[in-house]
């Protein structure tokens, strides 16, 4: 049984980039490819805490994704780049992933709008403990 996320993200990536409505961020990104050291450059489209590739904006569908979910977004210094978005992994069996966007001011974007997709979906635990945590007024019906 699949969990209705993957059908609208398997139906996400099978659409062009600016046919995804209502995107939380676009625009072009950097990704470290850690086996070669060198930089790819991709169209990107953040969507309900996941991150579209496209080869560019004319793409007809997605070259892959990247779900969000667990994941925590830090800014680092790396190599001759001087600010870094680094995606980092709910544990270590998962691979951190490196991101520079154009520019500071670009970057500083991405970073808000993957803090606020990621946050948008709390695993149930959290949400029912952070519920859980709220004075009794607030929980009443």
């Amino acid at each position: 049984m699949t969990h209705v996320w993957e059908d609208v993200t398997l139906h996400n990536s099978s659409l062009p980039p600016l046919a995804i409505k209502n995107p939380e961020c676009l625009g072009l990104l950097h990704q470290l490819d850690r086996s070669t050291d060198m930089w790819v450059q991709h169209y990107c489209i953040l969507k309900d805490g996941c991150l579209y590739f496209y080869a560019g904006i004319r793409s007809t569908r997605a070259s892959g994704g990247l779900y969000l979910q667990g994941y925590r977004v830090n800014e680092q210094t790396l190599s001759f780049k001087q600010s870094v978005i680094e995606l980092k992994p709910p544990s270590e069996e998962f691979k951190t992933f490196y991101f520079c966007a154009e520019n500071k001011a670009e970057n500083q974007r991405w970073i808000t709008a993957l803090k606020a997709s990621i946050k948008k979906w709390l695993p149930l635990h959290q949400a029912i403990q952070d519920f859980m945590n709220r004075p009794l007024e607030e929980t009443r019906m």
